[in-house]
């Protein structure tokens, strides 16, 4: 799969529009992609990470936040496959900012949406054929 220009989303992300989506899609997106959503955000709230990461951040969670995308979500199973990319392309560029702290968090916020069954699914997030 080629990866769309999630940098031109940039403009779709909100904190508030984050929390809606994830909250909305969480049991349908899966444990992986909300798991790397929530790294994602929490990583973008650190003042250890560069702007340039950032940007990509913003980029892919506005990609994440988008209706408008490669694949449209509502499109059962494969709807969020794109936006999934989207977000391990960019865990993978910024990994070296992702604290351990941050990991465990998101961790702990699955708990929310997910029983633990789901949540050992994030132990092979970046074994993804994205």
């Amino acid at each position: 799969m080629e990866l769309p220009d999630f940098m031109s989303y940039a403009n779709k992300f909100t904190q508030s529009d984050f929390v809606d989506k994830i909250a909305k899609i969480a049991k349908r997106a899966g444990a992986k992609l909300v798991y790397a959503a929530l790294i994602l955000y929490y990583t973008l709230q650190s003042d250890k990470v560069s702007a340039a990461n950032k940007a990509m951040i913003i980029g892919a969670l506005g990609y994440m936040i988008s209706p408008l995308d490669v694949i449209p979500d509502a499109i059962p199973i494969a709807g969020l496959s794109d936006d999934l990319a989207v977000l391990l392309f960019v865990l993978k560029k910024v990994w070296t900012d992702v604290d351990p702290d941050i990991q465990e968090k998101a961790k702990a916020r699955l708990s929310k949406w997910f029983d633990n069954d789901e949540i050992d699914e994030i132990k092979d997030l970046f074994d993804q054929d994205s």
